[in-house]
């Protein structure tokens, strides 16, 4: 990717998201030279008063968001010239756009990239009032990303008030966990390897789990979580977008319209979870107090100061009802407060047909494939080896380990920095198509629809791996989760 010239444009510029996230990675592109001296990041802000702080702000950010070795005060400042504060009042049409309309009209050529680091209930006025003052030319993208809707009408209603301004080549639908860099590694496993594209499908692979756990509560989120829950927080756009990496079919190239098609047919083939079968293949959850790393926390419902149904963990058995993955159960599973903070995809093979290795005291294992997307970024392959130090023919199990952290120690992985770098070179291959987020909605609205009406979640204690119930969701099946830290050679 080379490096070009370009302005971002972070509405929301001092918000959370933005200070978190956004701009410690334009720091990071900066340092790596694709976030060039003659770009720009223009953060807008709500009123004059925060346009004095604004700077001293994001420097703080920097600091606290930043590793340790990341931050020096030279890269710092140079990084900060670039950046431009603008007060904008997104619900009015007023004279406070003419400064942003100013400062963009005087570069026409570059690309602009406006990232809605806002509420989703004003995306659409934020695009109306771009469109209205001319900002939005040949060469602009518009970035948004979750909560994309509540459920499959509301994201309707969403998406065409943005297309109104927008259309489709020019939305670029952000979901972050696409862009880190084993996510992408998949894609190089499968389709540039023989040895794993041959061996992926139903007559080798017993199931597969994909995994997003983590130690936190709600914390400042409680009344935006409360209103969505587990299952449209993370089911409806994070697990099934891995799930549709780790199951679509190669595309014909990895431009972004062949990559969404072959997402699109797996979301389409997934097996529909409705009425009776949602109490079979899913299970609900909601944390109570308990201990999360020797500390005590508080419940769900201590967090919230309410009563509430809303889930906080959410495990699902899906199928792909396709030639490929027939009968080869996907469990998917997320949840808030579980005993550790982890992202990863497991490919569990089928165990050896005949054991020719009777006498050893160890019985060959399955093969398993483990993509950790966080908090390590690695890819390790479980074998059995011939135990060395010993005459006899004694199996031990051993993981090969590429940890890309070790492998690229000079680089710093960061998912939004990758793809705010792609919605600027406009390759939209990381992102979702509104296609995609409807037929994901489709799948996800009959199983919460059901939910409303069949009683409350299960309970499962802070700190644990979540409700029995989803522990006999595998074992029903003869199988169990892949728990990081308790089973890893299990």
């Amino acid at each position: 990717m080379s490096a070009q010239a370009f302005d971002l444009v972070i509405f929301g510029g001092g918000g959370d998201l933005s200070c978190r996230k956004l701009i410690p990675a334009m720091y990071r592109a900066f340092k790596e030279g694709m976030f060039t001296p003659e770009s720009r990041l223009i953060v807008t802000l709500r009123t004059k008063e925060e346009v004095g702080s604004i700077k001293d702000h994001i420097l703080n950010k920097l600091i606290e968001f930043l590793k340790a070795d990341e931050y020096d005060v030279s890269s710092a400042q140079q990084f900060m010239t670039l950046v431009k504060p603008v007060v904008v009042d997104i619900a009015e049409a007023n004279d406070s756009w003419l400064d942003l309309e100013a400062l963009l009209d005087s570069d026409v050529t570059r690309a602009r990239v406006f990232y809605l680091a806002i509420p989703p209930t004003i995306f659409g006025l934020c695009c109306e009032q771009l469109d209205h003052f001319k900002l939005n030319h040949e060469n602009s993208r518009v970035v948004v990303e979750k909560p994309l809707g509540y459920d499959a009408a509301s994201a309707n209603e969403l998406h065409s008030k943005m297309a109104l301004y927008f259309d489709e080549s020019q939305t670029f639908r952000i979901d972050h966990y696409l862009g880190k860099e084993p996510v992408q590694n998949l894609m190089a496993l499968r389709f540039g390897n023989t040895m794993f594209e041959h061996l992926w499908d139903a007559k080798t692979i017993d199931h597969v789990q994909i995994s997003i756990s983590e130690e936190v509560g709600v914390e400042g989120r409680a009344n935006f979580y409360d209103a969505a829950g587990a299952a449209r927080d993370m089911l409806q756009n994070h697990l099934l977008q891995l799930l549709c990496l780790v199951a679509m079919e190669s595309p014909n190239t990895l431009n972004a319209d062949d990559i969404r098609s072959e997402k699109v047919k797996v979301l389409k083939a997934l097996r529909p979870i409705i009425d009776e079968d949602v109490d079979l293949h899913t299970v609900r959850g909601q944390y109570v107090a308990g201990q999360v790393n020797g500390s005590m926390v508080r419940g769900y419902l201590e967090e919230l100061d309410d009563n509430s149904t809303t889930e906080t963990f959410v495990a699902v058995r899906a199928f792909i009802d396709n030639w490929r993955w027939s009968q080869v159960p996907f469990y998917l599973r997320t949840g808030k407060r579980l005993a550790k903070r982890c992202a990863e995809i497991v490919i569990q093979y089928k165990d050896v047909s005949h054991n020719v290795f009777p006498n050893s005291s160890q019985k060959p294992r399955a093969n398993r494939l483990v993509i950790r997307l966080q908090p390590e970024e690695k890819i390790q392959l479980h074998v059995m080896t011939k135990q060395l130090d010993c005459l006899d023919m004694t199996l031990k199990p051993v993981t090969l380990d590429l940890n890309l952290a070790d492998t690229y120690d000079a680089v710093y992985s960061d998912a939004y920095k990758r793809l705010i770098l792609d919605a600027a070179h406009n390759n939209a291959s990381l992102f979702v198509h509104r296609e995609e987020a409807t037929a994901a909605w489709t799948w996800v609205d009959p199983i919460i629809e059901h939910w409303r009406s069949s009683g409350t979640p299960s309970l499962y204690r802070s700190g644990s791996w979540g409700p029995d119930a989803s522990d006999r969701l595998l074992t029903a099946d003869g199988r169990r989760w892949f728990n990081v830290g308790t089973n890893e050679e299990g």
